[in-house]
Order: C-alpha cells, then sequence, then structure tokens
C-alpha cells in the first residue's frame, strides 16, 4: 500500500506539471484563449481527468466547499468517469481520483449535483447506472492511493422498491434542492419517460424514492427552489420549472407534495428548437433560458431568453417572453447560471461568456456581455465542442468551466483583488513589462523607493523588502512562474507586472 500511495503522490505531481500556470488577459488573450476580462488560473487536460479511452470528453462540472476548512474541489464529468480536483489554490490544481463510471459503461452525458457534503452522479445512455454517492469529506486525505475512489467509498443507488418500485438506472441530469434536501432525477429513459423522479437524500447514504411525475413529459433539465419571488401566492412552496427539451416547453409544479403534484403553468417561446436549460435571477423574478438547437435550426447568434415570472400563474402565451438577447457568435448555448448581478453561461466554441443580469432584462440589452474565456480559440460556428458547464459559485471567485476536449479550466476575473488596489499612476515606473527575466523599478522624480511588496492574483504576499532607500531597484522575480503579479511600492502604488 505505501508503495502504491507512493507512486499515486508521484503521479498526482505530474499531472500538476499538465497544469498551464497563471496567464493574465492582455490585449483580448490569455495565452491562446481569447478573452475578455478573465485570466487563465490553469487547465487540466481531459486525458488527466478520464479513465483513457482515446476518445475522452468532458461533460458536466460542480464544485463543494469543505466548511471544515474552506477548500475548494472541482467535481468533473467525464466519459467513463468522475474526477476530483483540488482547486484551493487555483494556480496549482491537484487531481486527487476518480469515480470510474457504475458497471464499465461509458456516457458521454454525466451530471453530478453536492449536499450536505455528498456528490450525486448520474449517466445518461448507460443502462443500469443509477445514482452514485459519493462522501466528499474523503477528499480531506489528499490524492488516492491509485487515484481510483471504489467499494464502500461509493454508494450505487438504483431504487429502494417503494414508490411504485421505480428502478432508476440510465438518467440525463440530476437537480438538488437543498432546502428540502430533495434529488430530483430527470430525462431517466424508460423509467417514467423522463419526468422527474424524487429522492429523499436528507440521509445521504440512505435515499428513498418518493414517487415521481409523468404527467408533464420529458424534462431534460430543471431548476428547483423554495420559492421566494414575487407571486406571494407560492411563497414558501417548492417550484420546479422544468426544460422539456424537444417537447418545446417550459413546465412550472408546485411540487411541495410529492404525492399530489400540481401544475402551475407551461409556456413556449419564438423558434423553439430544444428547450434546454434555465435558472432563475436570485429575485426569482426573471428566468433565463437557453435553446440548445435552435443556432443550428433557424441560423441565428446565441440566443437568450428572459421570461418575465411576475405571475406564476398568468397567461403566458402573449406576455412571458420580455426579451431576447443576441450573443456575438453563432455558438451553441449549454448550460447557464446566475451569481449575482451576472449570467455565466457555457456557450460550447465561444467558451464561458458572462451577461450583466440588470442589462440582460432590459428593453435594450445588446450590451449585456460583459466578459468572457474562451475555451475553443479555433472557432465560434454552431457545433458541440468547447465549454460544457461552469460552476461560478466559489466564495474566492475562482470560476470552474469543464470543457469537453480540454478538461477543467480555472478562471478569474480580472483585476478583482481584495486586499490590495490598484494604482497605474504616480512617480513610478516598471519596466520591462511584460518580462520574462527582471524588471525595474524607477522613481520618475525625487522620490525614493523605500519599501517593496510583491503579490501574487490570489493576493498572497511573495516578497517583502521595507529597507530600501534608492532611485532604481531590480525585482526578484527571476523564479517566479508566468502570470500576472502586483508590485506596490512605499505601501501607497500599486502596478500590474506580467511575467512571460
Amino acid at each position: 500500500m505505501l508503495k502504491n500511495y507512493a507512486l499515486a503522490i508521484l503521479i498526482s505531481f505530474l499531472f500538476q506539471g499538465t497544469a498551464f500556470a497563471q496567464t493574465p488577459c492582455e490585449n483580448g488573450m490569455a495565452g491562446i484563449y481569447p478573452c475578455n476580462d478573465y485570466d487563465l488560473m490553469s487547465n487540466l487536460p481531459i486525458s488527466t481527468l478520464a479513465t483513457t479511452l482515446g476518445t475522452e470528453e468532458g461533460s458536466d462540472i460542480w464544485g463543494w466547499t469543505d466548511p471544515l476548512n474552506g477548500k475548494e474541489y472541482a467535481i468533473v464529468g467525464t466519459t467513463n468517469s468522475t474526477a476530483f480536483v483540488d482547486v484551493s489554490d487555483p494556480l496549482n490544481p491537484i487531481f486527487l481520483g476518480r469515480i470510474e463510471t457504475a458497471n464499465g459503461n461509458t456516457s458521454f452525458w454525466r451530471d453530478v449535483k453536492v449536499y450536505n457534503n455528498y456528490a450525486f452522479i448520474v449517466a445518461d445512455s448507460v443502462g443500469d447506472h443509477g445514482m452514485q454517492v459519493f462522501d466528499l469529506t474523503i477528499l480531506r486525505n489528499g490524492v488516492d492511493a491509485d487515484l481510483t475512489y471504489d467499494g464502500a467509498q461509493v454508494i450505487r443507488y438504483t431504487g429502494d422498491g417503494g414508490a411504485g418500485d421505480l428502478v432508476i438506472g440510465s438518467c440525463h441530469n440530476i437537480v438538488i434542492n437543498e432546502s428540502e434536501g430533495m434529488a430530483y432525477l430527470v430525462g431517466c429513459g424508460s423509467a417514467n419517460g423522463g419526468g422527474p423522479i424524487f429522492v429523499d437524500i436528507t440521509n445521504p447514504t440512505n435515499p428513498t424514492t418518493l414517487g415521481d411525475y409523468t404527467t408533464a413529459g420529458y424534462t431534460h433539465d430543471a431548476q428547483v427552489v423554495t420559492y421566494n419571488g414575487p407571486d406571494t401566492d407560492h411563497t414558501g412552496k417548492q417550484i420546479y420549472i422544468g426544460s422539456n427539451g424537444n417537447t418545446d416547453k417550459v413546465v412550472i409544479l408546485d411540487v411541495t407534495n410529492k404525492a399530489n403534484v400540481l401544475p402551475i403553468n407551461s409556456f413556449t417561446y419564438p423558434q423553439t428548437a430544444y428547450a434546454h436549460q434555465g435558472w432563475f435571477t436570485e429575485d426569482q423574478r426573471y428566468f433565463v433560458l437557453g435553446d440548445e438547437v435552435d443556432e443550428q435550426s433557424f441560423g441565428n447568434n446565441t440566443r437568450t431568453l428572459v421570461f418575465d415570472m411576475i405571475d406564476l400563474d398568468a397567461d403566458f402565451s402573449n406576455t412571458a417572453l420580455l426579451n431576447t438577447y443576441m450573443g456575438p457568435t453563432l455558438a451553441i448555448d449549454h448550460n447557464g447560471y446566475v451569481k449575482g448581478d451576472k449570467f455565466y453561461l457555457a456557450n460550447y466554441r465561444a467558451g464561458m461568456r458572462v451577461l450583466d443580469v440588470p442589462t440582460l432584462i432590459s428593453s435594450n440589452n445588446t450590451a449585456s456581455e460583459i466578459g468572457y474565456f474562451d475555451t475553443y480559440p479555433s472557432s465560434n460556428s454552431a457545433n458541440f465542442n468547447g465549454a460544457w458547464s461552469i460552476y461560478p459559485y466559489f466564495a474566492s471567485g475562482n470560476i470552474i468551466i469543464s470543457d469537453i476536449e480540454r478538461g477543467l479550466f480555472v478562471v478569474r476575473q480580472s483585476n478583482t483583488l481584495s486586499t490590495i488596489q490598484y494604482d497605474e499612476t504616480g512617480s513610478f515606473s516598471l519596466s520591462p513589462n511584460p518580462t520574462s527575466s527582471v524588471s525595474v523599478i524607477k522613481s520618475n522624480s525625487n522620490s525614493k523607493i523605500n519599501s517593496v511588496q510583491i503579490y501574487n492574483i490570489l493576493g498572497q504576499k511573495v516578497y517583502e523588502n521595507n529597507n530600501i532607500n534608492t532611485n532604481e531597484f531590480v525585482l526578484p522575480v527571476n523564479n517566479y512562474a508566468k502570470g500576472l503579479f502586483l508590485i506596490k511600492i512605499n505601501h501607497s502604488k500599486t502596478k500590474k507586472l506580467v511575467i512571460k
């Protein structure tokens, strides 16, 4: 076992070495990747994350923050496994290990969500996969001895013989409403026609099926919230909003009582092709939806639809669709999530696009896009490559992206450090900048250089000298990794330095 552990540690360090270190977004590029206001922290290739097949692909992604120590982890779905990566240091992500797919079934559609320090994983078109349950606190142990979590570490739930004896096998998606401890399995194929299956996960190691709902038809993806939006008739209820794929509609259900689901509403929209996935704004007033196939079917640019949900019971036939935003490229939209006033969209070949929610819901929304990071630099055409999904909810501000061909990306908005303030003005210059070796601070006035601190992009101080009294100072950056650093002079002036 010690030999295996040592080998795993070595392999993990090698995998760390394949991660591309931080590359700032400068003049519209972060290395080979087009960008706007988002820096590349690191990238782990799909060949590291997935069991080698030769046809590895990435799919869904989610994140977990350890409540014990605040460490952040990426959970990445692949064709044949689910990979776990410590991204607490986003410049040096550590691949910890993976869970192999159940019964050796390969799937290009694997989905994962988190509840109460457990990961819940489903896969589509794989027969009897079921729902895998994994205790995420195991990740505190570091790199797994053989890079594979198995045996008693992974619970496989295929039903419990109750609630109509539903068998859970292949499912396209899993939705979790954390406030009620409930998983909603959707797109489960022959099990029930693809409508939601309700699984109580308040005891994560002992899930219990409570039933299902088939009347609304197949759901491709959904969101379930404990409602606190503007329609006070539904305050406190468990509200399900499902994107029903090629049935071309969105359904709203009251799923508070799993034995008596109440339909509230359903609606469609112009040029429907495949109602794929959507997300409420944080006030639950608006619903932001993507249709996955309209770009190919109708030849339009990326289309994002905004619906006004002020009254969940209203006649939506003419009034629900508030705005339509057309993106700058032909790329297909996929999963999108709201955090605060930003909508983070996985836009396949156009990578991650960031939209400003207040602008998105305004009458003149052409300026909605406020940033992007393109993980697929060779093309923005309407094809199924590139960014599959995004997790923007880490407290650190780091964002993780799963790319079908290129694996895990960790990105971060430029100039977001909270520990120090930027100040590019003043009486000091910094050159050369960018640099690959040395850079010199020079005083452009009678002011002396008295102190220098160097910070990395995370706001961590990596150098300090408070005993300087000169007009020129050579920065000791020869051994620093490539990326963006902040140079603080005399505790007052801050300048950016790029090491290339």
